[in-house]
């Protein structure tokens, strides 16, 4: 791992033809920070950063619920954590075989009298349908995690709160979020960093970045550059940039919820 990681970092001062490699510095570094491709792309990444609070939150009530163990508890924890187990290409296909434009989504619009709608060539709906696939294939993973946070917490605390009249969403914020807080921070850690670095398998599928960069990620641009553009040099350095981006939002976050470098490595 350390060797190409290493080797990506040399190649991002370079630009190269096939079997020869000139030096060229700092050139790709300031050709991306010109580029307005580049630009869009990384707005495209932040906006997908939507897609965190809402897995969180869709698997903090999961979590909840499976915790106070409701009627079927042990089904739906095995259900829920499904798509987990689907590969990227798969849940790609599905989403775009639903939302097609003779998918199943037009389907019932159809039965309404409604429009087809080409959900996958327009922008904001493309945006917005991989987020779904995000949210759809996340949560269970992410509640597994929230519910080994839980089954920390010592039951007597839930029992005297009880016991003094607490009602349900008094324990959910003064003893529940509060006690699950460097889980939570573990958890946010990880998306982000999905987020800026695993949405290539959606992406490709789904929409290969389009309508035009609409959808494309960092992760997808720097594949289209270094292996669909031969640009081995500036794609590396895209990569070498995406790297520092990650690694800070990482720190920040530990800092804001109190993880020390340990917990957040």
């Amino acid at each position: 791992m350390v060797y190409p990681a290493c080797y990506a970092f040399y190649l991002s001062f370079t630009r190269t033809k096939g079997l020869s490699t000139r030096w060229i510095w700092f050139e790709n570094y300031t050709r991306l920070a010109a580029d307005p491709v580049v630009h869009q792309v990384f707005l495209n990444n932040v906006k997908f950063l939507v897609s965190v609070p809402m897995v969180i939150a869709v698997a903090l009530v999961t979590a909840v619920l499976l915790f106070e163990k409701i009627r079927g508890w042990r089904f739906f924890r095995v259900v829920f954590f499904i798509p987990n187990v689907l590969s990227a290409a798969v849940i790609g296909l599905l989403f775009r075989t639903v939302f097609g434009y003779n998918g199943l989504v037009n389907g019932l619009l159809g039965t309404f009298g409604a429009e087809p709608v080409e959900f996958l060539t327009k922008g904001k709906w493309a945006m917005g349908i991989i987020i779904l696939a995000l949210v759809w294939s996340g949560f269970g993973y992410q509640t597994l995690l929230l519910l080994s946070g839980l089954t920390a917490i010592p039951t007597a605390i839930y029992e005297a709160a009880i016991l003094d009249g607490a009602t349900w969403w008094q324990r959910l914020w003064r003893i529940t979020l509060p006690n699950i807080r460097q889980t939570l921070g573990f958890v946010f850690i990880i998306n982000v960093i999905y987020t800026f670095t695993a949405l290539f398998g959606f992406v490709f599928v789904i929409t290969a970045g389009g309508p035009g960069y609409d959808t494309t990620t960092i992760d997808y641009l720097v594949y289209l550059r270094a292996f669909s553009g031969s640009q081995m040099g500036s794609g590396a350095a895209l990569a070498v940039v995406l790297f520092v981006i990650v690694g800070i939002l990482t720190l920040i976050q530990a800092r804001v919820f109190g993880l020390n470098g340990k917990d957040a490595v």
